[in-house]
Formats: structure tokens, sequence, C-alpha cells
């Protein structure tokens, strides 16, 4: 078996490589979106995600005969779009987060900190293995706990946290959203 590995082949392998990385990235971003509810956005990334796929894979059946490392290709690209996916959606940050921060000491100015961020922060008072502590409990978007925990670690660094997903929130308080003024006023919900 030999696997014709001329300039045309190895061009033509990298773009289904690239097919392949696109098309399962926005697979992995369409399946993230279900999760989260967001079920428009994932109906035009399934029909994109979709469209892709039966190109590629249409081309590959006819190919693969003549030319197997065109499969390789087709496999390195379906597992580097997996990984190239999440990657996205880690900088994406679809969705709300519940951020449980516990302090043995600093509860309130991290507390205050937080507010100042622009978001809200509810505190209960605990008992842990060596003492009382404050738990604070903070609902953000995904895309703003990095800051968040990073204000946090500042006030202090060994503070002891857990982050979870959140699939619905009833009110979110936004750093610096701004008010709709003007004809947007008249589109804003009530």
């Amino acid at each position: 078996m030999t696997f014709h590995l001329d300039t045309p082949t190895l061009l033509f392998g990298l773009v289904i490589f690239c097919s392949r990385v696109a098309d399962v990235s926005i697979g992995t971003l369409r399946t993230i979106s279900i999760v989260n509810g967001r079920s428009l956005v994932a109906f035009f990334l399934g029909m994109v995600e979709i469209s892709l796929w039966l190109a590629v894979v249409s081309t590959v059946i006819l190919e693969i005969g003549q030319r197997p490392i065109l499969g390789v290709f087709y496999v390195l690209g379906f597992a580097t779009g997996n990984a190239v996916g999440i990657a996205i959606e880690r900088r994406i940050a679809f969705g709300h987060a519940v951020m449980r921060v516990f302090t043995a000491g600093r509860g309130r100015e991290m507390a205050q900190a937080v507010r100042n961020m622009g978001h809200g922060v509810t505190t209960f008072a605990g008992e842990g293995v060596a003492g009382p502590v404050t738990e604070l409990l903070i609902v953000s978007r995904r895309r703003d706990q990095k800051k968040i925990l990073a204000t946090i670690r500042t006030i202090e660094p060994k503070a002891f946290y857990v982050t979870e997903q959140v699939g619905a929130v009833s009110k979110l308080y936004r750093p610096l959203a701004p008010q709709p003024t003007g004809w947007r006023s008249v589109l804003k919900k009530k």
C-alpha cells in the first residue's frame, strides 16, 4: 500500500485537516450551546457544521481508495477539532457560574471588592476545620470569573473557592451594564 506523499496530496490533506478541525470545533460549540439552552445558536451552528462535514466526508470517501493518507488527515482533524472547540468555548465562556469563596478573616473586604467590580455578593457565616469562616456566594457571567478570582487572590492568595456552571439565573448584576437611552429604551423589555 502506497501513501502517495506528493505535494498535491499533502495540500489536499491539509485542506481536509483544516475543514475537519473547523466542523468539529463548531460541533463542540453547538453541543455546549444545547446544554446552555441556546437553541437558536445551536440551530445555526448545526447547519454550518453538517454542511462542512458533508463536503469533507464525501470528498474523503471518493479519494481514500487511491490516497489512504487522506484518512490520517481526516482523523487528525477530528481529534484536533475537539481540542480547538473546547479552547474556543473557554475563551467565549458561554453562560453563568456560581462561585463559592471561603475565607477565614477577610470576607468583608473580599465582598466589598467584588461589589465594587459591579457584581452581587451574598455572605454566609460558617464553621471550618480551623474555626469560623465566611462564605461568599457570587453569581456572574463565566467570562467574568477570572477577573473576580484575580481580585479575590490579591486579597487572600490562599482563599479556597469552588465554581459551578449554572443553568438559569433569575437576576444577574452585571458590571457597568449601560442603561438603554433614546430609541433603545422604547425597545427594552419591561
